[in-house]
């Protein structure tokens, strides 16, 4: 009898494989970093070979140290960076140029061309997407018109492109598909009729050759090749990182919301089975589609959550992991009056303002590093607040608690400010690991691993609940200070 659901969860900074039991309790696990890219201002490429080696050295490893065979699997479940935009050459199997990351911003112009044309609307009505350099639609046409001889080839059907889950897919199977989760982020796919659409990849000049097949996000889709892992087994659940984390976190009712603080912040909220089309610049997406049904989230992306934190590794040295942010932070009682808002790569959710840089304001001779931490983890709730003032005016529905997870939900100090600067209580759950735990449940659904949602949604369990504490005058004070800095930060490289 099978044992496990092997999770590949391929992140922006690392990838990994976590073995899930019956319980959703993580049996084993293994990470691996891989290089970053940046070889532009704005520009920031993977390499997508190394993608793959890792992913592939990552599973091995976490099914050799916990003794587990293939024989063991009883399914394999993938999530992915989203928008990571990757072409490769169908015979070969080999990238023909770097894959363009979701932050990069080289295809801004595409899309301000796009939108002075007056194509902005049938974008978002279509797409539920706003028009901008986030998504993969524009990469790719950038790619194309920029690879030597990669049109010519794309209009022969040499090359096919995909995002990171379609990537992994054909170097595991041979096969070329994705799911409607990942299909949903690429300005090329009509979220309602849940089809390629042809009149968007005309004005993207996309042949329609080169789109990977949509498949359910729960179900059989392909198997993997026997020599990879020791035999055949059954990749049955894909889906986008953050609609898998929302599928983790057991919000599958209209009102549920949940925060992943990973190198990006996404906030997610269930919205039925409709698209609830965005009037607060928020993006309407397919959360994930199973047997006789489609579910929708209104979501809104913060583009610099824990890559913020990596800044203050990386860019000033002043922590040397990022576990060290927390007590630095707590070393001083306050901010000293120090806002920074880190649009390294432009503002996202709701401001999509992508000549937005990174910018702080209120330093006095007496600012150290501490309140620059501080600083630092107060933005990345800040700019969710942000996003949730717009996600409530859309869905008409009050947030009674939002759900938590990803890397920097383990910072008690930043957990508490969020609870605090949303006035509502913010709930962590015993695993934080939810975005591969989504991928996990879509796949053992699909197999009978789990019988039901039901059961999936029972298995859920509340690590920490924190209250909100703040007073509402100081939390409307913090906001309005919090927004001028804002301000200060937008259309500064224009």
């Amino acid at each position: 009898m099978t044992k496990f659901i092997l999770a590949i969860d391929q992140g922006t900074t690392s990838s990994r494989a976590i073995l899930f039991d019956r319980a959703g309790h993580i049996h084993g696990a293994a990470q691996q970093e891989f290089r970053q890219f940046f070889p532009q201002p704005g520009w920031v490429e993977h390499d997508a070979s190394e993608i793959w080696t890792s992913q592939r050295a990552v599973i091995d490893q976490v099914l050799r140290t916990n003794n587990v065979a293939a024989a063991d699997i009883a399914a394999v479940g993938i999530t992915n960076q989203r928008e990571t935009t990757v072409l490769w050459e169908r015979a070969s199997g080999e990238p023909v140029a770097p894959a363009i990351v979701w932050q990069d911003r080289r295809s801004t112009p595409c899309c301000e061309a796009l939108r002075e044309a007056g194509h902005e609307a049938l974008f978002q009505q279509k797409t539920g997407l706003v028009l901008d350099a986030y998504f993969s639609g524009p990469k790719l046409k950038w790619l194309l018109d920029h690879v030597p001889g990669a049109r010519a080839r794309a209009e022969r059907g040499e090359l096919a492109f995909g995002t990171v889950d379609s990537w992994l897919i054909f170097k595991m199977s041979g096969k070329h598909l994705t799911d409607p989760s990942n299909a949903a982020r690429t300005l090329m796919f009509n979220i309602h009729t849940g089809q390629w659409d042809d009149e968007l990849l005309a004005l993207l000049d996309i042949p329609a050759g080169l789109l990977p097949h949509v498949v359910a996000s729960s179900g059989v889709a392909a198997h993997t090749d026997a020599s990879l892992f020791g035999a055949a087994l059954p990749i049955a659940g894909i889906a986008g990182d953050q609609q898998a984390a929302t599928f983790g976190q057991a919000c599958h009712s209209p009102g549920m919301a949940k925060n992943t603080y990973g190198t990006g912040c996404f906030m997610l909220m269930h919205t039925g089975q409709a698209a609830t089309i965005s009037q607060n610049k928020l993006i309407s997406t397919i959360g994930w589609s199973l047997p006789g049904r489609t579910d929708y989230l209104l979501e809104g992306s913060v583009f610099m959550a824990g890559a913020a934190i990596q800044w203050l590794r990386d860019g000033l040295g002043i922590i040397e992991h990022a576990d060290q942010v927390e007590d630095l932070a707590l070393a001083v009682p306050d901010n000293g009056g120090v806002l920074f808002v880190p649009a390294f790569a432009g503002l996202g959710a709701p401001h999509w303002d992508a000549y937005a840089r990174g910018t702080m304001v209120g330093m006095t001779r007496g600012t150290n590093k501490s309140h620059i931490a501080r600083a630092t983890l107060e933005s990345i709730a800040l700019q969710s607040a942000d996003v949730l003032d717009a996600m409530q005016a859309d869905a008409a529905m009050p947030l009674t608690q939002l759900r938590v997870d990803g890397g920097c939900a383990r910072n008690n100090l930043l957990m508490q400010f969020q609870a605090d600067i949303l006035g509502v209580p913010v709930v962590r759950p015993v695993v934080t690991e939810t975005t591969a735990l989504g991928a996990a449940f879509l796949a053992g659904l699909a197999v009978g691993f789990w019988a039901s949602q039901e059961e999936i949604a029972a298995q859920w369990q509340m690590e920490r609940r924190f209250e909100p504490a703040m007073a509402k005058q100081e939390r409307v004070q913090r906001l309005g200070e919090w927004r001028r800095a804002v301000e200060r930060s937008r259309a500064w490289s224009q």
